[in-house]
Order: structure tokens, then C-alpha cells, then sequence
């Protein structure tokens, strides 16, 4: 039996970048995250991967040999936590998390992969973040090819959400195949998602009962719409993937994420108020726009950090946010990925990750390269 291609999964949060990767042929053995409760998801839909809640500034090489061993690791994936980089906070120079960039690629150095793949926030590239950036890749052994930074747009890899992110890239040129610039950034699909292709199918909320475990699930609606592409890759059955409880509910037609968030009368009016495509007033919410695109979906932040909600859209045509479904829909996770029963946690999880389209579109990129070397 053939095994696949191994990656590790650094500051892997739900999964978005793990997805990417398994559904591009790897096989996710070590997915790292200190938070536990963002990370909660990804044991639940990759049943096989080894989920360590850790510290990555922490782990050193004998870690590493005893949860992986000395076979040596084909691709190493991450995206260190942005909040110090993002164009939304404080950007604050000294931010502790700034550092993890660094400890990316000290695991670079350590582990010597085969390849790596960097996601960040745009703001890394401006005056007083991308110093630490290129800091950090002086750590990378001199034989590595660097892509990058580049920038890739979600939007331009079948997800309807306007997000860019940018991406650093490094490969071994001896294992992996040469990769152009173009190979990473160059739309790989005709025909953009829109709101409307992502989520028109997907049922209105339900009462959120208040029980601290449902995840909210909800059968989709029986009406003869006429699916769009994405909305019914979006419905398909994993493979070798997910959690039992989510496969077998989705073979019957429910899926998770629907609870609903309530809303007083007054703010119901001002959401209906609002145009689509437009900024309600008060809340600054954004309305989402049927034949538009989604703005980037925030975080919020956790316990630690006051424990502050992220804006969630309008709905196009309904007076409410959206559900957890909705945003995963337009983030790009597949109905059987499960989240958190919070919808806070859920949306941190989502607004965390890295849009799974993006993530398989270049891990689909790098699987081509290093089999393209292996068959030479």
C-alpha cells in the first residue's frame, strides 16, 4: 500500500490549512496549536491526524523524533497568528505573537521538510511588520528555494470571499520540482463564487436550545433549487475524512451550524433598512450583496484577550448575521466540517483559519511538484 506524502500542521487551528492539504493527497500526522478550543475541531474531522495542543516557540527537535521520526517530513504548513500584523488591531511592534513568525521557520531549519508553505495577513508586508518577516526566513538553510511573499486572493480560487492573504514559499530543490511565481498566483478558476452560488440552498436558523453541546444541526430545505457547482461540492461526502456523528448526519441530509443568533426588534429594522452591498450604520455591520462577494471574516479573540466578538454580515435578504453555516459555506469549508456548539468559538475558528480553496490550490501545486521529482 502507497502511503501519502506526510505534512505537519503549525498554529493549525480548526483545520482550514490541514483541509487544503488532505484533499490534495497528503497526510496531516502532527497538527500543533496552543489554543485548545480553536483546535478542538480538528481531531473531530481528521480522525487520523495526531493533534498536540502545545506551544510551537516550545517543541524541539527530540519532540519531533519521537512524534514523527527520523524519516524525513515532506512538507511543513502554517499560519502563525496575525494579530500583530493585521491592518485591523494595534499592530503593536512589540506583540508577543510577532515572534512565532520566527519560530515558523526555526521548525523550517529543524525539520528540514521536503517544502513549506507560510500563510499570513497582508499586513506583514507593510513598513515595521515585514522586517520581522524577512528576519525570520534568514533562519532557512540556503539550499531552499523562497517563493515570495506573494499574495493570493481566495476570491480567484473558487471562494466567495474577497480575503488575501500572502503566502511565503520554500522548496528543496533536489525533492521538489521547480515552481513558478504564476504557479502559485494565477486565478485557477474561469468563473468567481458568488454569495448567492455559496449559500441560497442552505437552511434559515433554527432556536438556539442553550445546550452547551449541539452544534445546531438542520436538514436541508426541500425545494427544487437548482444547485450551483460550488453549493454541491460544498454537500459531497468526504472520504476518509470527518466526524462520524456529521458523515452520518449529512448522509441524511442535516448538517451543523444553524443555531440562530437573536436580534431585538430595533436592530431587525435597521438590518432590513440596510441595502444590500451596504454598511449598516449603527452596527457597521456589512450586508452582504447576492451577487457580490464576502468581506474578509474576522476572529475576535479569545478568553485571554476580552473575549470580543467578531462582525458577522448580513444576511442579503433576511434581517439577521449569518450562521456559522453561512460563514463556513463562505470561507470555504465543505457541510461536513464541524466547528465548535458556540457560534463565538465557531466564528473564531472560521475567521482563523485559511481558506481551505486557497490552501488546496497550492498544496494541489506542491503534491504535483514533488511527485513530478520523485518520478524523475
Amino acid at each position: 500500500m502507497l502511503t501519502k506524502p506526510r505534512i505537519v500542521d503549525l498554529f493549525s487551528g480548526c483545520g482550514g490549512f490541514g483541509l487544503g492539504a488532505e484533499l490534495a493527497g497528503f497526510e496531516s500526522v502532527a497538527a500543533v496549536d496552543i489554543d485548545s478550543t480553536l483546535q478542538s475541531a480538528y481531531g473531530l474531522n481528521f480522525p487520523t491526524a495526531r493533534v498536540i495542543n502545545g506551544d510551537v516557540s516550545q517543541l524541539e527537535a527530540g519532540f519531533w523524533k519521537k512524534t514523527i521520526g527520523r524519516q524525513r517530513l515532506d512538507g511543513l504548513i502554517g499560519g502563525p497568528p496575525c494579530q500583530g500584523f493585521s491592518r485591523i488591531g494595534k499592530k503593536a511592534a512589540d506583540d508577543p505573537r510577532n515572534s512565532l513568525i520566527g519560530h515558523f521557520y526555526r521548525h523550517v531549519r529543524m525539520l528540514k521538510p521536503k517544502f513549506f508553505v507560510m500563510e499570513n495577513v497582508v499586513g506583514l508586508l507593510d513598513e515595521g511588520s515585514r522586517e520581522h518577516l524577512f528576519k525570520a526566513l534568514g533562519q532557512v538553510p540556503e539550499d531552499y528555494v523562497i517563493l515570495g511573499p506573494l499574495i493570493v486572493n481566495a476570491a480567484e480560487h473558487g471562494a466567495p470571499t474577497k480575503r488575501k492573504r500572502v503566502v511565503v514559499i520554500g522548496y528543496d530543490p533536489a525533492e521538489v520540482s521547480p515552481i513558478s511565481e504564476a504557479d502559485i498566483t494565477a486565478a485557477s478558476v474561469a468563473n468567481p463564487t458568488t454569495i448567492r452560488d455559496a449559500i441560497s440552498d442552505l437552511p434559515s436558523p433554527i432556536a438556539d436550545p442553550r445546550d452547551p453541546l449541539d452544534f445546531g444541526w438542520a436538514r436541508y430545505p426541500r425545494r427544487p433549487t437548482r444547485l450551483s457547482d460550488y453549493a454541491a461540492r460544498m454537500r459531497m461526502m468526504p472520504e476518509n475524512l470527518g466526524w462520524d456523528t456529521s458523515v452520518t448526519k449529512l448522509a441524511h441530509g442535516s448538517i451543523s451550524g444553524l443555531l440562530e443568533t437573536k436580534h431585538t426588534e430595533i436592530v431587525k429594522r435597521r438590518f432590513a433598512d440596510t441595502p444590500p452591498g451596504e454598511i449598516e450604520a449603527v452596527s457597521r455591520y456589512p450586508r452582504l450583496r447576492w451577487d457580490g462577494f464576502c468581506p474578509t471574516l474576522r476572529a475576535g479573540t479569545g478568553n485571554e484577550r476580552g473575549s470580543y466578538q467578531a462582525m458577522r454580515p448580513i444576511h442579503p435578504s433576511e434581517a439577521r448575521v449569518i450562521t456559522v453555516r453561512e460563514g463556513a459555506r463562505l470561507q470555504g469549508f465543505p457541510d461536513w466540517f464541524v466547528f465548535h456548539p458556540s457560534k463565538w468559538h465557531s466564528f473564531r475558528m472560521i475567521g482563523n483559519s485559511v481558506s481551505p480553496p486557497v490552501s488546496y490550490h497550492i498544496l494541489s501545486k506542491m503534491m504535483a511538484k514533488l511527485a513530478t521529482r520523485i518520478a524523475a
